[in-house]
């Protein structure tokens, strides 16, 4: 998976060491996080490969990412939301995408229940349906770095890891 925070950074998680237990969203912003007045989001690209990566021959086609339905009902977006004071930016990116998507880690399954099952639908989609379906820029922009820090990877022989870099 790949997190981003809005118009921040990207992290990419690899591991679900920090599940939150019981699977209940959480409410309320008096532990969100703020800076200059603005409220501090992060969010994620869950991602996984059509086929068992056999080679580092891997393209665009291969991947597909997660997309859900807004809340308000007005398109699909990627899992985003508040980051609270007492979790680090990979673990409010974690929590959020358990919350709103039902997925964890590296994606090999689904959680059958997941927080916002009742108001939210999920759908696996390759990158060039999901850019149709980008509402806003810098999902767009977060899409295109994912993809290119993947094509990076391969070309270097690399797996997945831990790391940001800036959306500027």
């Amino acid at each position: 998976m790949v997190a981003l925070v809005a118009q921040e950074t990207i992290v990419s998680l690899v591991t679900p060491e920090n599940v939150v237990g019981n699977l209940v969203s959480r409410t309320g912003r008096h532990l969100q996080r703020y800076q200059k007045g603005r409220r501090q989001v992060v969010g994620c690209i869950p991602y996984r490969y059509k086929c068992v990566k056999q080679s580092l021959d891997i393209n665009e086609e291969d991947l597909e990412v997660l997309v859900i339905s807004s809340q308000k009902g007005k398109g699909m977006l990627f899992p985003k939301g508040g980051w609270e004071i007492d979790e680090s930016i990979q673990e409010a990116a974690l929590r959020e995408t358990i919350e709103e998507a039902g997925v964890t880690g590296i994606v090999e399954d689904q959680l059958a229940e997941w927080p916002e099952k009742n108001v939210r639908s999920r759908k696996w989609m390759s990158v060039a349906e999901a850019r149709k379906v980008c509402q806003h820029w810098w999902m767009k922009e977060a899409l295109d770095r994912l993809v290119m820090r993947l094509t990076s990877q391969q070309l270097h022989g690399k797996e997945d890891s831990v790391g940001t870099c800036s959306l500027s």
